[in-house]
């Protein structure tokens, strides 16, 4: 396994909707594994595909604590089928390092994918895992969290950032 290169805002590949995956491959078994060691190495709780400049419909997530066993969920194709309910969590991403921001999300959702073995899963997330499920999804679609904050504050983020981005430049 590898440790994949994170793509970072504003990479436009960000913002690209992905193809679906039409088969399950070893190169993309592959490319799932480095996903999770990269996620992992990161260390974060989620990766998509095109945060490794894939464009394809894929996504890997663990949710566990990091003192609990691994709850790893690798996901092709997935979509949500079912969502009830709100909250209104903190978020980060591996692609917009140093920024966290409230983002409203479903409380709870249904999402159905195929696991690794090309077997379709649906499975009911609440809390941190419904949250991954839909930041990541969006991934595929090529939304970032920060495009679902109110205009003024992604005014602000964008101007923050480009401010941080300036400053870590090499002089």
């Amino acid at each position: 396994m590898a440790v994949l290169e994170i793509l970072h805002y504003p990479d436009e590949r960000l913002s690209r909707k992905c193809e679906p995956v039409p088969e399950i491959t070893p190169e993309l078994i592959k490319l799932a594994d480095d996903m999770v060691e990269t996620m992992y190495d990161a260390p974060g709780v989620g990766l998509a595909a095109p945060q490794v400049g894939v464009l394809q419909r894929l996504v890997v997530i663990d949710c566990a604590p990091s003192d609990e066993a691994a709850d790893l969920i690798t996901a092709f194709n997935p979509e949500i089928v079912e969502r009830d309910g709100e909250c209104f969590e903190e978020e980060g991403c591996l692609s917009v390092p140093g920024y966290a921001a409230k983002v409203h999300r479903a409380a709870r959702v249904k999402v159905r994918y195929q696991d690794r073995d090309g077997a379709m899963v649906e499975r009911e997330a609440d809390g941190l895992l419904a949250v991954a499920f839909q930041h990541e999804i969006d991934h595929l679609d090529g939304i970032l969290y920060v495009d679902r904050l109110s205009s003024l504050k992604r005014g602000m983020f964008r101007k923050k950032y480009q401010k941080m981005l300036a400053q870590s430049e090499p002089s």
